[in-house]
């Protein structure tokens, strides 16, 4: 499976100082980096580094240069003794629409080439066009699923939530087949007090023309909703007296 589409929801709950819930529906897409010149060739809707209907490109993500993906990432996971041996890189992102994209979190997967899983790279994005990776993974090892670690919070993402905070991740990768699902949960603690929970479930889907054009049709506008959903929320924070906290210099190195 060189693509698929991933139909799903999203779903964020707050629980303190200010209390809030907010659920829509998203269409995502998942990428086996290595065959993007097959999937373009095969949907006359999806470009790579081209406009189209739907389309990546290569700056969106990653090293964000233009470098190509899998040496990027390869180098980054050699650091923890994590060698791949050739196998499969797939990225779970939001694909342009009509030119626009707003990905507040992407996911790379990365397996050996024996199928296990070694690696997930978590790819967030901030409302000032800033990013950061937190990089999940055993040290070369199998992981188990559902992936299940936790990271010091290292990126400002929400001007009304601190730094001081810790996540714990819970992820289950799909199966490479139609009809797999996916389940992405991130909890923010703050000094051991559960204050934010953020998920994405999903099921992959055919990618293919017909596919783009239904999900276009539906949803033509799923791309664009995204900032300013984020900001009516901001908004809302604000109205009930949430703190403001001033966004501070991003982390001087780009995975944790």
């Amino acid at each position: 499976m060189d693509a698929a589409l991933v139909h799903g929801t999203v779903l964020h709950q707050r629980f303190f100082p200010q209390q809030y819930r907010f659920r829509y529906p998203v269409t995502s897409a998942l990428f086996d980096i290595d065959r993007l010149a097959e999937t373009t060739r095969r949907c006359r809707l999806f470009s790579l580094n081209r406009f189209n209907l739907f389309s990546l490109r290569t700056r969106d993500h990653g090293p964000r240069d233009g470098r190509p993906w899998r040496p990027w990432i390869e180098a980054h996971l050699a650091e923890h003794a994590i060698d791949l041996a050739g196998g499969p890189i797939h990225l779970l992102t939001m694909p342009r629409v009509l030119g626009h994209a707003f990905n507040p979190l992407s996911v790379w997967y990365a397996r050996h080439a024996d199928g296990e899983l070694r690696a997930i790279l978590l790819e967030v994005r901030n409302t000032f066009g800033e990013h950061h990776h937190y990089l999940l993974h055993k040290n070369g090892a199998p992981m188990a699923l559902p992936v299940r670690q936790e990271k010091n919070k290292a990126f400002h993402v929400s001007p009304f939530i601190d730094m001081h905070a810790r996540y714990a991740f819970t992820l289950t990768p799909p199966r490479l087949q139609s009809g797999a699902s996916l389940r992405i949960a991130i909890n923010e603690y703050q000094d051991q007090e559960l204050m934010l929970v953020a998920t994405q479930h999903g099921r992959l889907r055919p990618f293919s023309d017909r596919a783009l054009l239904a999900a276009f049709l539906k949803k033509p506008w799923m791309t664009l909703k995204i900032l300013p959903l984020i900001h009516w929320q901001a908004i809302r924070i604000w109205w009930r007296g949430g703190r403001y906290h001033p966004r501070p210099a991003p982390p001087a190195q780009e995975i944790d």
